[in-house]
């Protein structure tokens, strides 16, 4: 692969597609069909669907300007048939309308940061090495240290409790405030630095600043809130047949397509407190047992599957419906809370 602004070969090693063949084997790739990866990243996905069978389409979209520079090579060497978009993934169907596009045999979404940008020191993505506090996908808007500096002490307390479902929020958000009155926190290791006062690292435990950096990732890039948008924008540009394959990291992505998934099912469970809904017919076909998670091959050669969670659904040919309050709930920070129960997150 070619770096566009360099000439050099990008080494697309540096981030191994997670769940490559259950991905693929999920979308059930057709010759002469067009799909979309709205998480481009180092193309591994994107090119695993061309090489699956003969006059394949792919429409691409990454935030970040180093993916879709780091992917002009690939774009070259697919002869046509790939299309790569500097674009955020929620206007995924209006980005394949802007190509011609109005109907995909299958969407692929792979939530989160990338190893790439994460081995970028200057991205500010993760707290082992001393950055600058940005975390910016897109590389523009506000950054981490826009939100550490500037956002009062409740809301921040709620950022890391409910992007990050750190216990300790009041406390970290409470050090930050009173450190930020001494000096101004821009880099990764100043952060980093406050939250390991607060939060004590243990033997065979995530990083204390783990949870709190997740919970300022997802902040800055509105990473639910499009992941929600790129759910409902798949469901309205796929095909009857069509198939969409999404991959989660970790609980709040992954309850969100769940939930999503479910509602689009229209299967409805009732309750002791709340009898069931009448079923709605279905906009997504679910078959088959989900999630699918890494085998232990996968997960020797690399690790960064080891909380990856694979789950698809069929389009049919229901109109869309759009989103409703359950799926909002999930995407939507609340403006204050009341102190959460001993031992509950």
């Amino acid at each position: 692969m070619m770096n566009h602004s360099t000439g050099t070969h990008v080494n697309s090693e540096r981030h191994i597609p997670v769940l490559l063949n259950e991905v693929i084997t999920s979308l059930k790739i057709q010759a002469n069909g067009i799909y979309l990866d709205g998480t481009f990243g180092a193309g591994g996905y994107t090119q695993a669907i061309l090489n699956a069978a003969e006059n394949v389409t792919v429409i691409a979209l990454d935030r970040d300007p180093d993916a879709i520079a780091g992917g002009y090579g690939l774009v070259s060497d697919s002869k046509g048939k790939l299309t790569l978009v500097e674009a955020e993934f929620n206007r995924l169907d209006t980005e394949a309308q802007a190509q011609g596009i109005t109907q995909l045999d299958g969407v692929v979404l792979d939530i989160g940061v990338s190893s790439m940008q994460i081995d970028q020191v200057e991205r500010g993505f993760s707290f082992r090495n001393d950055g600058p506090l940005d975390m910016r996908m897109a590389q523009s808007g506000i950054s981490a240290a826009d939100i550490i500096n500037e956002t009062d002490e409740e809301q921040l307390a709620n950022i890391f409790y409910y992007y990050g479902e750190e216990r300790l929020s009041r406390r970290v958000a409470k050090s930050i405030v009173e450190a930020r009155t001494e000096n101004k926190i821009t880099t990764t290791k100043q952060l980093s630095d406050i939250i390991a006062k607060v939060i004590y690292a243990k033997p065979n435990q995530i990083h204390p600043s783990t949870r709190v950096f997740q919970a300022l990732r997802i902040a800055v890039n509105d990473e639910l809130g499009q992941l929600l948008q790129a759910l409902q924008a798949a469901e309205r540009i796929l095909k009857p047949g069509g198939i969409l394959s999404v991959v989660t990291f970790h609980s709040l992505e992954d309850r969100i397509v769940k939930q999503f998934f479910k509602n689009a099912s229209g299967k409805t469970e009732g309750s002791r407190f709340q009898p069931a809904k009448s079923a709605e017919a279905a906009i997504f076909d679910i078959k088959g047992k989900w999630p699918l998670s890494a085998g232990e091959t996968e997960l020797a050669t690399n690790p960064r599957a080891r909380s990856a969670k694979l789950r698809a659904g069929i389009r049919t040919d229901t109109p869309a419906r759009g989103v409703n309050s359950d799926l909002l709930e999930l995407v939507t920070l609340p403006a204050s809370r009341s102190e959460p129960r001993k031992g509950k997150r």
